[in-house]
């Protein structure tokens, strides 16, 4: 809304300094403090009303070290990441850029089903919440809309390279000379010299018309990755600052992948796909870090609040989303690793079990118990060693991540 404002008086009243809106940087270091702000200081207010609605985390007994001592804590603190984000997001951003529209709607699709997920055990007393199939359900319906708008939407787009010499104008994201955008499957291959791949391509050896089905293809690979993203985060988020501490990382990296592959300038100069509007992105992220820091605020050991699946499912849906929209997804098992690590011990858990029982009458565990950093806790590491070290871990993968840019 600002946006909007600030440049109807740069344009039609010429106002002094209003044209700073223009830039992508200014709004996403105003997105970031606005955020941090509102999630630091409105932050207390939110987990107070929790805490007076009696929305306390109830814990089961898993013979882990301090856990009692996190009963009745507060939980659902994923309103404040939410809240805290959509605020700026809305002030700062040009709302009707493709690409925001997408990450407004899985913040509250995401949002939503988390929500319920948690009204469901605290109030309805149901351990379990919201039933596995209804959830996957949820995730499916997003990856459908996600998809369907990313390949059929004329907005989203890449920029065919050429030869012909650039000049700024204005604009951090304008150029002179007369571009041409074609919609394309193509996403990035990390660590490869040619480093692009076309979903189309898939289909090459079934039909020569391969590329009006790549959809065929594309649609069901996004709604894989939103729903192992999104499953991934909320079972990272399992002991106090984990999930928001790993995701403000994860997603500061994508912001950076973000802000070059929506420049024209810094695209060409690092030889990398640009893609036309999707820089807007940017602001958004920046609001979402500041918003997930300001959380750690309070999240921190020893916790005042829990996220909840009202804040884990939508931290993934939303890494899940920018990293297909700046076509990075297949960047995800190294920038999120930690989120593939914990969901692959709890596989690998459950299915030894199985096997071990089915085969010997008795089950059997690879680790102490997973998810992977209760594996840990289980070997008498304290919980706020497990989550610095982890930092550490996703602070390696997001720097091995942002190489990719020239590593190829």
């Amino acid at each position: 809304m600002l946006y909007y404002l600030f440049e109807y008086l740069d344009k039609t009243m010429d106002v002094p300094g209003t044209g700073v809106f223009q830039y992508i940087t200014f709004r996403s270091a105003l997105a970031i403090l606005l955020s941090l702000m509102i999630s630091t200081i409105y932050g207390k207010k939110i987990i107070t009303f929790l805490r007076n609605q009696q929305v306390g985390e109830t814990v089961r007994e898993l013979g882990l070290d301090g856990q009692t001592q996190k009963a009745g804590t507060p939980t659902m603190g994923g309103l404040i990441i939410i809240v805290s984000t959509l605020i700026p997001v809305i002030l700062l951003t040009k709302l009707n850029n493709i690409y925001i529209i997408l990450l407004i709607v899985t913040t509250l699709w995401m949002g939503t089903i988390g929500f319920i997920d948690d009204y469901i055990k605290i109030f309805k007393k149901d351990k379990q919440g919201l039933k596995g199939i209804f959830k996957v359900i949820g995730q499916v319906g997003l990856g459908l809309i996600v998809g369907s708008v990313l390949y059929f939407n004329p907005s989203v787009t890449v920029r065919e390279r050429s030869n012909k010499p650039m000049t700024f104008n204005q604009s951090e994201n304008v150029i002179s000379q007369t571009p041409i955008d074609y919609k394309s499957t193509t996403t990035t291959i990390p660590f490869t010299k040619n480093n692009e791949l076309d979903y189309a391509q898939i289909l090459k050896p079934f039909t020569d018309d391969y590329q009006n089905w790549a959809w065929l293809v594309f649609i069901p690979i996004v709604i894989f990755i939103i729903t192992a993203v999104s499953n991934g985060a909320n079972l990272t988020d399992g002991i106090d600052g984990l999930a928001a501490g790993t995701s403000a990382i994860s997603v500061l990296a994508l912001g950076i992948f973000t802000f070059v592959s929506g420049n024209i300038f810094f695209s060409d100069y690092l030889n990398i796909m640009y893609i036309p509007n999707s820089g807007e992105m940017t602001v958004f992220i920046s609001a979402f870090v500041g918003s997930l820091i300001g959380f750690l605020w309070y999240n921190s050991y020893p916790a005042s609040v829990f996220m909840g699946d009202t804040g884990s499912l939508t931290i993934g849906g939303i890494i899940a989303v920018l990293a297909i929209s700046v076509r990075k997804e297949l960047l995800l098992p190294v920038l999120c690793a930690i989120f593939f690590a914990e969901n692959l011990s709890v596989i690998m858990q459950v299915s030894y079990f199985k096997y071990t029982k089915k085969r010997f009458g008795e089950g059997r565990r690879i680790f102490l118990m997973s998810p992977l950093h209760h594996h840990y806790q289980k070997k008498g590491y304290h919980e706020s060693k497990i989550v610095t070290r982890f930092w550490i871990v996703a602070i390696l993968l997001a720097i091995v991540s942002i190489v990719t840019l020239k590593l190829r």
